[in-house]
């Protein structure tokens, strides 16, 4: 890394997930000399067996009070950090990119912002189980392990699937999936996942897995081609053969060097008028 370079990643997790969710990327990128935070949404600063004992506060939960949570510990450090995240934790990267945000940005199997259309049938497949209940949108929804292999884990063996499930996998708030996993684009007038395509920004790469069921490489490159209008850069690149559980899977490393790499290539990249 050169001087000026950022010395701070800020990692940021999913849903059906917890900051736990990292915890190999941590001593990962702290063994490369940088400093690694991974802030969680408001209250998630429990262990995820408490949270499954008692979601009632992911329920509750909110888009922008998770995001301006998110953005109160960016805001604190000293320079713009690198700020990755995983799955709606991407959508969460994308929104705080847009808030002038973070000296680059990598979102890895990303949840899509307002306006991506592209919803193959493996991705309503891997929706269903919190979208087959309207009163899904007042609770937190979760993944059996069938469920579980079959969205977040696919390529993985059952019996490997079903240990991170459980040890990781906690409910998600249904109306975050309701309302930005289905009803987003039909809904008249900006949504809380709305972000201004043709606005600037710090540099961004979408990177995806050829065979993520949840949030398939399509969906991905849809919403990269959607920020065409930016003057900022925008980069797009699939993993062939992973999925969405890509961030822990066998060979993870490969994914987080990639994203390291890219990110320390282009942060504080100029902008152009």
């Amino acid at each position: 890394m050169t001087n000026d370079a950022p010395d701070t990643v800020v990692l940021v997790h999913g849903l059906w997930m917890t900051p736990r969710g990292w915890e190999h990327w941590v001593p990962y990128y702290e063994g490369k000399g940088l400093r690694v935070l991974t802030p969680g949404y408001p209250g998630f600063e429990i262990e995820v067996e408490a949270l499954r004992e008692d979601p009632d506060v992911i329920a509750r939960l909110g888009v922008p009070e998770t995001v301006d949570h998110l953005a109160a510990v960016i805001e604190a450090l000293d320079a713009p950090p690198i700020i990755m995240g995983h799955s709606f934790g991407g959508t969460l990267t994308q929104l705080l990119l847009a808030r002038g945000l973070g000296a680059a940005g990598v979102v890895i199997n990303s949840a899509p912002t307002e306006g991506v259309r592209v919803t193959p049938l493996s991705q309503a497949r891997s929706l269903f189980p919190a979208l087959r209940n309207p009163a899904s949108r007042h609770r937190a929804v979760g993944l059996t392990p069938e469920e579980f292999h079959y969205a977040f884990a696919n390529t993985l063996s059952e019996e490997d699937s079903r240990a991170a499930w459980e040890r990781y996998a906690i409910p998600a708030p249904g109306a975050w999936i309701w309302t930005y996993g289905l009803l987003a684009n039909f809904t008249p007038g900006h949504q809380e996942t709305w972000v201004d395509y043709a606005g600037d920004r710090a540099p961004l790469l979408f990177l995806a897995g050829e065979a993520d069921h949840i949030m398939p490489a399509s969906v991905n490159r849809s919403n990269a081609r959607r920020w065409g209008a930016s003057p900022a850069i925008t980069e797009f690149h699939a993993f062939p053969g992973r999925d969405h559980w890509t961030c822990a899977a066998p060979g993870w490393e490969t994914v987080a060097d990639r994203a390291l790499t890219w990110a320390l290539e282009h942060a504080g990249a100029a902008r152009p008028a």
